[in-house]
């Protein structure tokens, strides 16, 4: 017990550091990036800071499996340097078991990572977008409650806030829908109520519409104005729509459940967010899978050689299958592969492929 703590020691401070300078070159290459998207009386340095601070943690959330190979290999190779590595052997106990305190400690960073991190990361990801669309000045966002779906669209000429009931699946087409026109000083202007709005280029084509005007002040229901069909002028785009609910990793693991149910509600496909959902399930085991990949190739004594090749094939391994967990969420998210293959797949075959390299080792 007492060797297995000293692994997650080693382990847990090799990761620690490459998690501190992979996130200082993060944040200095964000920086850099946040001053080139904005324009430069908009965003000085602080701010371009800010906006790289509130970027990182989802970027190094994303980078949790390479990190964790990369602390894996620097573990064993340091174990493999001091002839740590002999000593447990000679003592009797075998490679696969000395895994065993590494694997558990990156599958408890993984459950840590979905309990913890998940939602700082969520909470980060949104207030960076928020502070992205503040210095744009110009954006439409969406969300999608119990009562329904709302929209706000960015004019010219003031904001239009929409409100439906329910909406087809890519949201270009909205039932039971209500506009809500706003001058740019925030005073309402008017007010539309249609059975149905279609999203077309340039303009919502409405359906047995009414509309109500404020500026003429008086009684606006007597002026209200019956329409058969109405094209309201408008400049969002199916992507523009898509786009506005924002990326999955911008909502907590713990809402995802209750967020995908409401999107069933409102007429809209959750399979984004439920490839997602799976995939963070799946992340402990996908870094349980990387110690084991790091290992495969770097649980040897030095005398043996080859080291920096060993070192290149285990990162070439790692970035593999992350790739192909990358390229599985597409298909997935696309409908070309279940929701559960998708996500599961790459980390199993991950470890299946690890322990039969560690096997062949050990025994072979």
């Amino acid at each position: 017990m007492r060797l297995d703590w000293y692994f997650v020691r080693r382990f847990v401070r090799a990761f620690l550091l490459v998690f501190g300078v992979f996130f200082g070159i993060v944040f200095l290459i964000d920086m850099v990036e946040q001053i080139r998207r904005f324009d430069s009386d908009a965003v000085g340095l602080v701010e371009a800071s800010e906006l790289a601070l509130l970027n990182a943690p989802a970027t190094m959330y994303r980078m949790l499996p390479l990190l964790t190979v990369l602390a894996t290999i620097m573990l064993f190779l340091g174990l493999a340097r001091t002839s740590e590595m002999v000593v447990t052997r000679a003592s009797g106990r075998s490679a696969i078991r000395s895994l065993f305190a590494p694997v558990m400690t990156a599958f408890a960073f993984g459950v840590l990572g979905i309990a913890a991190l998940n939602p700082i990361v969520a909470a980060t990801s949104k207030q960076f977008e928020l502070l992205s669309q503040s210095y744009r000045g110009n954006s439409s966002a969406m969300s999608v409650s119990d009562r329904g779906l709302w929209l706000r669209q960015a004019g010219l000429t003031g904001q239009i806030v929409i409100r439906a009931d329910r909406s087809n699946l890519d949201g270009t087409q909205f039932f039971d829908v209500i506009f809500f026109g706003f001058d740019p000083a925030g005073k309402p202007t008017y007010r539309i109520a249609a059975a149905q709005a279609l999203l077309q280029p340039g303009a919502w084509a409405l359906s047995e519409a009414k509309w109500w005007n404020f500026e003429e002040g008086g009684n606006a229901e007597d002026g209200a104005k019956v329409y058969t069909e109405l094209a309201l002028p408008s400049d969002l785009t199916r992507d523009q729509i898509r786009d506005s609910f924002g990326s999955p990793s911008a909502i907590p693991i713990w809402e995802l459940p209750g967020f995908i149910r409401q999107l069933d509600r409102a007429g809209f496909s959750a399979l984004q967010h439920r490839v997602w959902l799976h995939m963070e399930l799946a992340n402990p085991v996908l870094l349980a899978a990387m110690v084991l990949i790091g290992a495969g190739f770097t649980m040897r004594h030095t005398r043996f050689g080859r080291t920096g090749l060993m070192v290149l094939l285990a990162i070439l391994m790692g970035f593999t299958v992350y790739f192909l967990r990358n390229f599985a969420q597409v298909l997935g998210e696309n409908g070309q592969i279940p929701v559960i293959v998708a996500a599961w797949a790459p980390p199993l075959a991950g470890i299946f492929m690890s322990l039969g390299l560690l096997f062949h080792m050990e025994d072979g």
